[in-house]
């Protein structure tokens, strides 16, 4: 591993340290207004279990979607390997790396476009969507109301995403690319 790619991983971790604190708050602090955990009450023992499941489940889909797209690219074009994305599912370090995630696609899929005239049409490439998901998830974690509410902003902004990458997979594979 080169020296920049070290530096920015430390700095990525160093930025995960308050992220895994905002996720292990709750636990420690149960009585503070909101957050996940008093969110997933609402739906009782099994219920929380099946909803983290479900979300677990979607997110998976989604990484596939993710991962698809980086396929379809040409090489070239790649700005991360495909298997970077599975980097989604380690946390807390995946709220830092959701962003650079969502550039590496969005970054590869407006590189493909410079020489795929089926993407034309196209000018962020996902990146508004994408990186209002990851601000918002993070924000997500603030244990009150606005910390429902970003959830809420977070969950819009990553089906408005995912229904994005969806639609270039489907251009991406139409046109033969990958």
């Amino acid at each position: 591993m080169d020296k920049k790619m070290s530096s920015l991983t430390l700095f990525k971790i160093l930025l995960s340290i308050p992220i895994g604190i905002g996720l292990v708050y709750p636990f420690f602090v149960p009585d503070a207004a909101g957050g996940i955990l008093s969110e997933l009450k609402i739906f009782g023992p099994i219920g929380s279990i099946v909803a983290a499941l479900v979300f677990v489940a979607l997110v998976l889909c989604y990484a596939l979607d993710l991962i698809k797209s980086l396929q379809l690219v040409s090489p070239a074009a790649r700005t991360a390997s495909p298997n970077s994305v599975w980097l989604m599912f380690l946390l807390p370090y995946n709220f830092i790396e959701d962003f650079f995630i969502v550039a590496n696609v969005a970054k590869s899929l407006k590189a493909e476009a410079a020489a795929n005239p089926a993407l034309a049409t196209f000018k962020s490439f996902g990146m508004i969507s994408g990186m209002g998901w990851c601000a918002a998830q993070v924000v997500s974690l603030v244990p009150n109301q606005i910390g429902s509410a970003a959830g809420l902003v977070a969950i819009g902004c990553w089906i408005w995403h995912w229904v994005f990458i969806r639609r270039v997979n489907n251009i991406l594979s139409k046109s033969g690319s990958g």
